[in-house]
């Protein structure tokens, strides 16, 4: 980007709202990728992300996957973690007190194995004042119904959004998967059900084997691939589900720029969340945040809405 004038400039209007949570701007970390918030307070200042995304949380804790569990890939990095988290009893008794020091939304991610462990943690976070929304993931087996994944079938994901719907009072985010046939088929699907926003996509599922020793190089033998690899499969996706639906969309997917953000908020995508490029470089969002406001400087922008949808046809 152009090197800015001294002079003073008019600072654009970054902020947006997703479901009623107010962000100061549109840059907020994926699940997974930032604990719980903690870990990364040592390099950047939450107060300068529009929210804070947790690690996913279960009813209780879980252990995760064998390791090896993370392969780098090119462009890109494969991933089993398995869900390891502390549970939602922990998150509220040993992690909560650090987040309400911080001035920024927090949105807590969550999962389950059966619907009624989904039901439950999302009763559990009505309980948190301080947690401004709930992410649900729905990439997870329902393990009471032969291991079909939630977010695979339009049915399963209206089923379960549904239920947390009627136990979360807080605005619900649901996070797709990538690894359907037609992902506007289940955004449709979360969003009749009561999705407030959607955020998509989640990771891609890969494989990579090491040729020398001729086995996988994840335990789990297969992981979700993120990474710069899948932006443009992920900016496709936000665009067609952007298209589908009437609630707000938030896109994920290979964002190490501030230019691969700016891709999904022209495409339609009211917020974006980082993910991988957290793990190369802990002050990512910053950068990318300090880029969204240079470009909207460069170009005239003085709201950020001005951006978001603007994709010529």
């Amino acid at each position: 980007m152009k090197e800015l004038t001294k002079k003073a400039v008019k600072r654009p209007n970054l902020a947006v709202e997703i479901a009623g949570i107010q962000l100061r701007n549109p840059v907020m970390p994926a699940s997974g990728t930032f604990g719980y918030g903690e870990e990364y307070a040592p390099f950047l200042d939450l107060e300068k992300i529009g929210a804070i995304v947790t690690k996913g949380l279960s009813l209780n804790p879980k252990a995760g996957n064998p390791t090896p569990r993370i392969a780098e890939t090119v462009s890109g990095m494969l991933n089993a973690i398995g869900l390891q988290n502390v549970g939602i009893e922990a998150f509220i008794k040993y992690k909560m007190p650090f987040l309400r020091t911080v001035n920024t939304p927090v949105i807590a991610n969550f999962f389950g194995n059966t619907l009624e462990e989904y039901g439950e943690v999302a009763r559990r976070l009505n309980d948190i004042p301080e947690v401004a929304g709930a992410e649900l993931n729905i990439s997870c087996p329902n393990v009471k119904q032969g291991g079909i994944i939630f977010g695979t079938d339009p049915r399963a994901a209206s089923e379960v959004v549904a239920l947390v719907r009627k136990n979360l009072q807080k605005p619900l985010i649901v996070k797709l998967t990538p690894n359907v046939t037609d992902i506007t088929v289940v955004a449709r699907a979360v969003e009749e059900a009561g999705a407030d926003a959607i955020s998509c996509i989640n990771t891609i599922t890969g494989m990579s084997v090491d040729v020398h020793t001729r086995k996988p190089r994840i335990a789990n033998r297969t992981g979700g691939l993120s990474g710069p690899a899948i932006r443009p499969i992920a900016v496709r996706m936000v665009h067609q589900v952007v298209q589908t639906v009437a609630v707000p969309v938030i896109g994920i997917g290979g964002i190490v720029r501030p230019m691969d953000a700016l891709e999904f908020l022209i495409v339609g995508a009211k917020a974006v969340q980082v993910g991988t490029a957290n793990f190369v470089d802990p002050t990512a969002m910053l950068s990318i945040i300090e880029g969204i406001e240079e470009f909207c400087i460069e170009e005239g922008i003085d709201d950020i809405h001005q951006l978001i949808g603007s994709l010529k046809l």
